[in-house]
């Protein structure tokens, strides 16, 4: 108690953000800052101008280099990572060796080796984690993917993410180099199988076809039994641009609603990984689950070449 006999409000998760792209600005580091139950520990970059870029907007100090991260972990209780997924993978295994817990993005990594060494570093530091897939962590859909995996009786289902970003004279601030090398595939595919999975279970088998301009087709059958469809392309003309989901089944035809602001969903996804922390129960979609969709996308990927 304080000397006014006021409760002593909780102490709040210093969470560093390692990353100062597009998404960091846009989404990580707005809603951190806003949580009421975090606060922005400080900012990571590759390029010390833009991390102190960064960091002046919210007031906290700027790192970089080796140095600047220990230093910067040794002063978080978690982090939030926005960096290309081959970037992430060794930081967040550092960043879990500190003890910091990991909130990191999709997808953890492009290959099924580091993607896994990510969740045993998590399990042997007995850290939290959750990986940022916004649809399964947006109010409106996380709601909706409840419901309906508690509905069961699904037939089948199809997903479909289409983009712009990489049609000619496109100059999307998203259209980032990793992106360009990984394409649709890795970007989108996450968020596909991030609402598919927890509907219609695990994914059994998977079968892969190239499309246009850098399109994937992928079939999948779930261990349900139900099978589905992804469309996955960022390489679309501007006017097919959009993202349809539909599950099938005996109780007819269902559809998500939108999913409102990425802040609000990143919000969520840091709700999750404090309650995490806190009760040491794992996330459904941890890193565990994160490095699952890395096998089942290094799959696909092999198909297609």
């Amino acid at each position: 108690m304080s000397a006014d006999n006021s409760p002593t409000p909780p102490a709040r998760t210093r969470v560093a953000l390692l990353g100062t792209g597009p998404w960091a600005r846009s989404t990580h580091a707005p809603a951190i800052a806003a949580h009421p139950g975090a606060e922005l520990a400080g900012v990571w970059g590759r390029r010390a101008e833009a991390a102190a870029e960064l960091a002046g907007e919210y007031d906290v100090l700027a790192y970089s280099g080796e140095d600047g991260l220990g230093e910067l972990l040794a002063e978080a209780d978690a982090v939030a990572i926005a960096l290309p997924p081959d970037v992430q993978a060794p930081l967040a295994v550092r960043a879990a060796g500190a003890g910091c817990h990991l909130l990191l993005d999709k997808p953890v990594a492009t290959t099924p080796a580091a993607a896994r060494e990510v969740a045993a570093a998590a399990e042997a530091a007995r850290v939290a984690s959750v990986v940022f897939c916004t649809l399964r962590f947006a109010p409106p859909t996380a709601a909706w993917i409840a419901e309906q995996a508690g509905r069961g009786g699904w037939f089948t289902a199809r997903a479909q993410w289409l983009a712009p970003l990489f049609v000619p004279g496109s100059t999307h601030e998203y259209a980032s180099p990793w992106r360009k090398e990984k394409g649709a595939l890795w970007d989108v595919g996450p968020h596909a199988l991030s609402v598919l999975i927890p509907v219609l279970g695990d994914v059994t088998a998977v079968t892969a076809a190239p499309g246009p301009n850098g399109t994937a087709h992928l079939v999948l059958r779930h261990a349900s039994g139900a099978s589905s469809t992804a469309t996955l392309g960022l390489g679309a003309p501007p006017a097919a641009g959009g993202v349809e989901i539909a599950l099938y089944g005996e109780h007819g035809t269902a559809e998500p609603p939108r999913w409102g602001e990425s802040v609000t969903a990143y919000g969520a996804a840091l709700d999750a990984l404090l309650e995490a922390a806190r009760t040491g129960r794992p996330h459904p979609c941890d890193a565990a689950f994160g490095a699952r969709l890395t096998e089942i996308l290094a799959e696909a990927q092999a198909q297609l070449g």
